[in-house]
C-alpha cells in the first residue's frame, strides 16, 4: 500500500479535489435507450402472440400423457413432445412436425427437406450427413429471434418433410430424385428449404422450381468458389451447378449474382464460363469496400432485374474456415458469420422462391459449429421473410405445378 508520503500518490492528487459522480466523464456517449434495438426488441416481444406455444403445450400433453403428480408445472408431459426439453425428442428441424405423408406439405408455409448426397464431392466427402447434423443441432434453437421480434411458431407454419431418397454413386439418378422432390414441395405452395448435401444439388434444386413456372428466376449465391464450370472429372459435380442451372430458359446467367468468390480454390475453367456467360461476381474485397447494405442493394438489383423470383444458395464455405471447419473445401478469408447473416437477411427481406444450405460436413466439424451456422442460415432467412411480410410471396409464380 502506498503511504501519504509516497511521491507518486501526492503528485497525483496535488491541487485537485476528488470529482463527484456528476463531474466524472464516461467514455460512452449519452443515448436514449428507447431508440436502441435492444429496447425496441423488448417492446416487440410484447406484441407477439403466444397462441401457438399454448397449442403446442396442449398437444404435448395429449400426445405424451400428463406429467407425474409431483410436478408443479402441469404443462410438462410424461413423454417428451415438441420443443422441450431441447436435449430430448426426435430431431426434426427445429422440432417442427414431421410430415410422414409428404402430400401434407401443402398445409404448411415452408417445408424443410434434407438432401443427403455427396457423390458430387471432389475432395472430402461427408456432406451426406449434413441434414442429420443440422437437424441435431437445431434442437438448441427456439423459434423466437430477439432482434427481429419474430416468433416462427406464432407467425408461420413449418414442417419437416424428411429426406429425398438419393442414390449413392449415381449423380444423374439422384439429380432426378432431387428435382422430383423439390418440384413437389414447390408445387404444393410450401417454400422449399433444402439442407444439403454437396453443392451439386444446386442444379436439380433450381430445376425442380424452374419447371413449375414460366416465370424468370434469378439466383443469389454465397460461396468462395465460382461453381460454374461445365464438367469436373467428366461429371456434373459440386463445381458445376450454375453452368447447368443457367442453361435453362427461365434462369438466365445475367441474373446470377455470386458473393464472396475468391482465394486459391477457384478453378480457371469456371472463371472462363462466368466471363462467357456474363454473370455477376463480387469478391470479399468488393464487399468490404461497398459495405453490407450496398452489397445487398447491388445483389438484389442484379438478381431481380426483369426476374419474377430469386433463389438463394448458401454454401457454408463462403464463411471463413475458422468458423466453419466442417466442410469439404475450407478456405480462409471468407465472410465473418455476422456479415454473412446480415447480408442474407437483407436479401431474404425481398422474398425468395427457395433456399438451399449446402456443404455442411459433420465428419469434419468441431463441436457442431458448422452445422449450427447452417441451421442459423435457414432460420435467419425464414425470420427475415416473416418480418418483412414476404413469406408465401413465391406462390405467385407457380403457374405450372406438377403432380405425381
Amino acid at each position: 500500500m502506498l503511504s501519504q508520503s509516497d511521491g507518486r500518490r501526492s503528485t497525483r492528487h496535488a491541487g485537485a479535489s476528488s470529482p463527484t459522480r456528476n463531474d466524472r466523464r464516461f467514455h460512452h456517449p449519452d443515448f436514449n435507450k428507447r431508440e436502441m434495438q435492444g429496447w425496441k426488441a423488448l417492446e416487440a416481444e410484447a406484441e407477439l402472440s403466444a397462441d401457438g406455444w399454448r397449442r403446442e403445450q396442449k398437444w404435448a400433453l395429449d400426445m405424451g400423457l400428463p406429467g407425474s403428480d409431483s410436478l408443479t408445472d402441469k404443462s410438462i408431459p410424461t413423454f417428451a413432445r415438441g420443443e422441450l426439453p431441447h436435449f430430448a425428442g426426435i430431431n426434426t428441424f427445429l422440432k417442427a412436425p414431421y410430415v410422414e405423408n409428404v402430400r401434407d406439405v401443402a398445409k404448411y408455409d415452408a417445408a424443410v427437406v434434407g438432401i443427403p448426397f455427396d457423390s458430387g464431392t471432389t475432395y472430402r466427402p461427408g456432406t451426406r450427413f449434413g441434414p442429420q447434423g443440422i437437424r441435431r443441432i437445431s434442437a438448441l434453437y427456439t423459434p423466437y429471434n430477439y432482434e427481429m421480434g419474430v416468433d416462427l411458431r406464432e407467425q408461420m407454419t413449418l414442417c419437416d418433410a424428411g429426406d429425398v431418397f438419393t442414390i449413392p454413386a449415381n449423380l444423374e439418378k439422384s439429380f432426378d430424385q432431387i428435382t422430383r422432390g423439390v418440384s413437389h414441395i414447390f408445387s404444393s405452395g410450401a417454400l422449399p428449404i433444402m439442407l444439403g448435401g454437396d453443392h451439386s444439388i444446386g442444379f436439380p434444386c433450381v430445376r425442380g422450381i424452374a419447371q413449375c413456372t414460366s416465370k424468370r428466376i434469378g439466383i443469389i449465391h454465397f460461396d468462395r468458389h465460382i461453381d460454374i464450370q461445365e464438367k469436373d472429372l467428366d461429371e456434373r459435380m459440386h463445381t458445376t451447378p450454375w453452368y447447368w442451372a443457367t442453361e435453362m430458359d427461365n434462369v438466365p446467367a445475367t441474373n446470377l449474382v455470386q458473393l464472396g468468390i475468391g482465394g486459391w480454390q477457384v478453378p480457371r475453367p469456371g472463371v472462363k464460363q462466368a466471363f462467357k456467360k456474363n454473370t455477376n461476381v463480387l469478391t470479399i474485397n468488393d464487399i468490404e469496400q461497398l459495405g453490407i447494405e450496398r452489397t445487398a442493394e447491388i445483389a438484389l438489383e442484379l438478381a431481380w432485374k426483369d426476374a419474377d423470383a430469386v433463389y438463394l444458395s448458401f454454401d457454408i464455405d463462403s464463411v471463413d474456415c475458422g468458423f466453419v471447419p466442417g466442410t469439404g473445401w475450407p478456405e480462409p478469408g471468407g465472410f465473418l458469420p455476422r456479415e454473412a447473416l446480415k447480408l442474407l437477411g437483407l436479401i431474404a427481406a425481398e422474398g425468395i422462391c427457395g433456399l438451399e444450405v449446402v456443404e455442411v460436413s459433420p465428419p469434419y466439424d468441431t463441436s457442431d459449429i458448422t452445422a449450427l451456422l447452417g441451421c442459423r442460415v435457414a432460420v435467419e432467412a425464414m425470420g427475415s421473410l416473416v418480418a418483412h411480410g414476404k413469406m408465401g410471396a413465391h406462390k405467385a409464380i407457380i403457374d405450372k405445378p406438377v403432380s405425381y
